[in-house]
């Protein structure tokens, strides 16, 4: 299971796509979409600055 995003939170920032180490993080429409590739490491959740993801 990958990581979540709550879009309501998302301000589409990027530093999520950016600290992915697997890329499973890209902006689509403004928002973090995290893709089955997410390995659930984690350090999108401690980069998002709004608290937008979760695992």
């Amino acid at each position: 299971m990958a990581a979540m995003v709550n879009k309501e939170k998302c301000i589409g920032c990027g530093r999520c796509e950016d600290v992915c180490p697997v890329g499973a993080i890209k902006l689509e429409d403004g928002k973090a979409v995290i893709s089955d590739e997410c390995v659930e490491c984690g350090a999108c959740v401690g980069e998002c600055p709004s608290e937008a993801i979760s695992l």
